[in-house]
């Protein structure tokens, strides 16, 4: 690839990292330490760490049917190649909640990210800051959210030529498990908006945890085990600690149990309720749901106030047998498209994979086990060339099958249904 004389565009040329790689391997005999190919990744990620630490972010419901589901609708949807287009320089940024980001990715909200690195949630935020893509913090995080903040930050100036701005250009999204003392949840809220976090995310599909027998096989929780991470939000929480700081001296899994994974589910008046008390506390800031499935419950987020939503299976790790969320995505746009923001999460591998996903409805995806499985390898290090990997493979895809713009170009005229098939399966996809 010739790097000289580039085009300026309006996106960077991130397929030049494909180069630097190569350049690096001829020229200085240095490969990369792991595999991007996601089914390598995934399988050196499990020999890598402990089993707990692999199967939080990795166990699936029931017999993982619905996570195959995920991986199996991308294969039946096929890009459609066009010829002789002009795609010198492309165009993937998208608007979001009033920031322009250079590429339709989010960094997924992921909990405990101490167990993949002894910085946890500081190394995925603070590529995203360097990156200048959103960054969701999780209510099960390893960090406080003012030190990921401050981190999400120093990613954003240490990638800013411009010195005196130090603050991160891609919108902070909060994702919100809300328990049910109202002081705890107001208190998490105002802590997002104080700490630069302008977007709530309510998950909604995850009260109580599926049913994951690789979890239940190994006992795998790890709030109740002593000496490992998971309460740090909690223990950061002023309101938290004054009123449960001595329950949970008592009992390890306090935080989790009644501020987390509860087991009690929320309805509706509950949306109103929080929705009002997060536009209060942010002066009307964007605020979202996440784990939407169907067009209707799209329309009824809508209807309560909600500017988005994420249409989110869990990554397959909630209702085993659900549909795909590619499928449940073509119901939500079809309910909802050019009224809300619709984001895309659940299956995302590949550049192609987002390339799909936008070609369908979505305005951005949300990627997380992937850059979990990098960081498992190299800390920031790895983290990093997970995302880079994933930006050059679809700023290729872009180049290679004839489309300029993300946001002009990619719609459903790009896919085709191909039903022939059987999606393959790893060992066979082994490079």
């Amino acid at each position: 690839m010739d790097a000289d004389n580039k085009p300026k565009g309006p996106s960077p040329h991130y397929s030049l990292y494909q180069r630097q790689v190569f350049r690096k391997g001829g020229e200085q005999g240095m490969l990369p330490s792991f595999s991007v190919h996601p089914e390598q990744l995934q399988d050196s990620t499990k020999k890598k760490l402990t089993d707990r630490a692999y199967f939080y972010a990795n166990s699936n419901a029931g017999l993982g049917w619905t996570d195959h589901a995920n991986r199996e609708a991308f294969y039946h949807w096929r890009i459609i190649p066009r010829i002789l287009v002009d795609t010198s320089t492309r165009d993937l940024s998208v608007d979001l909640f009033g920031h322009r980001i250079p590429a339709p990715i989010l960094f997924a909200p992921i909990g405990i990210n101490k167990l993949y690195s002894p910085e946890g949630e500081l190394v995925p935020a603070k590529v995203a800051g360097e990156l200048g893509l959103p960054y969701c913090l999780s209510t099960a995080a390893s960090q406080s959210m003012e030190d990921v903040a401050a981190a999400n930050d120093a990613g954003a100036a240490s990638a800013n030529a411009d010195q005196n701005d130090k603050k991160a250009k891609a919108p902070r999204f909060f994702q919100l498990y809300m328990g049910h003392d109202d002081d705890v949840t107001i208190s998490l809220l105002t802590r997002a908006w104080n700490s630069g976090f302008d977007v709530c995310m309510l998950t909604v599909d995850t009260w109580q945890l599926g049913w994951r027998p690789t979890d239940i096989d190994i006992a795998n929780y790890a709030f109740y085990y002593p000496g490992t991470p998971g309460n740090e939000m909690g223990e950061s929480d002023a309101t938290f600690m004054r009123k449960y700081g001595n329950e949970l001296s008592r009992d390890k899994g306090t935080w989790i149990d009644k501020c987390v994974w509860h087991g009690k589910a929320h309805t509706w008046d509950k949306v109103r309720w929080v929705i009002k008390e997060w536009h209060r506390i942010s002066d009307g800031r964007p605020f979202l749901l996440k784990g939407i499935q169907t067009g209707a419950d799209a329309q009824a987020a809508l209807e309560v106030g909600c500017a988005g939503v994420v249409v989110s299976n869990h990554a397959g790790r909630q209702v085993d047998g659900a549909i795909s969320s590619l499928d449940a995505l073509e119901d939500v746009v079809n309910a909802v498209g050019g009224k809300m923001t619709i984001l895309f999460d659940s299956g995302i591998r590949t550049g192609s994979d987002v390339f799909k996903a936008i070609a369908f409805g979505a305005d951005a995806v949300l990627v997380g086990r992937l850059w979990v499985w990098g960081m498992s390898h190299e800390g920031e290090a790895g983290c990093r060339h997970v995302m880079k990997s994933l930006l050059a493979d679809l700023d290729i895809t872009m180049t290679v099958s004839g489309y300029r713009s993300i946001a002009e170009d990619v719609n459903r005229r790009a896919l085709k249904w191909c039903p022939h098939g059987t999606m393959p399966e790893w060992p066979h996809t082994r490079l």
